[in-house]
């Protein structure tokens, strides 16, 4: 995690497969694209919104522009752990990242007292401000995924990654406090992004079109919001129809 990149800029889109079309999708992919040499990771991230979750609510509009804010490990971390503290906007289509690593212990401290660390000033002062700008920002959900990214074999800036055992909770709001909590999807569904800065390579609009795998509109931390929502209202229908 040392030589991490602060700033992106590219196109993100998803996919949702069932068990039977990843494993298919693989195969198809082995000639183009190999795993990186992470492997399988489980990502950690404790978003962040205002009390009346204006940041979500927006999200799930889809506007022209939206934004999250989040901090993220790979891990359950410790107070001494590498995490990421990441502003995500999305533009046009276009999804621009900016994020710093820091210590857990050190990204609480920002967050909390606004102590900067100093290691990219700029960054964290257009962290600093979404609090400024989001009044009552924080931790508003726990969100994690087991996680296999690859990289195209002819041009490594082609990542796919597939996000499996979708988990996420509303309380104990704390990424050190591990993994656990209500599961978003079906067993062996998997969300797949294809992330590139250009144009999508001919092989996989190839391989996309044979096994007719079609993009769709997905947003964990949406998903996981609408279904608490769901989960509310048919929780007060029980007790009405008690």
């Amino acid at each position: 995690m040392d030589n991490y990149q602060e700033v992106f800029k590219r196109t993100e889109q998803k996919y949702l497969l069932d068990a039977n079309t990843y494993m298919k999708l693989r195969k198809h992919l082995e000639p183009y694209a190999q795993v990186d040499s992470y492997g399988k990771t489980t990502v950690c991230n404790i978003y962040y919104d205002t009390p009346d979750r204006l940041l979500v609510k927006r999200s799930a509009e889809k506007p022209f522009y939206k934004e999250k804010f989040r901090v993220r490990s790979y891990g359950t971390p410790t107070k001494d752990s590498p995490v990421f503290v990441e502003l995500k906007k999305k533009y046009d289509g276009v999804v621009y990242k900016r994020r710093v690593q820091m210590t857990l212990e050190q990204s609480q401290r920002f967050i909390s007292e606004g102590i900067c660390t100093g290691i990219n000033p700029q960054i964290e002062n257009e962290l600093s401000y979404c609090f400024t700008l989001y009044r009552g920002l924080a931790p508003a959900m726990f969100l994690s995924y087991d996680r296999i990214a690859m990289f195209g074999v002819e041009d490594e800036s082609v990542r796919i990654t597939f996000d499996s055992n979708i988990t996420y909770r509303e309380n104990m709001l704390d990424l050190s406090t591990g993994v656990w909590g209500k599961k978003l999807l079906e067993k062996g569904d998997r969300i797949m992004e294809i992330k590139i800065a250009g144009a999508m390579p001919m092989w996989l609009v190839r391989i996309l079109d044979k096994l007719c795998i079609y993009p769709v509109s997905f947003s964990k931390y949406g998903a996981a919001y609408l279904n608490e929502l769901k989960l509310g209202n048919e929780r007060k229908e029980g007790v009405i129809c008690a």
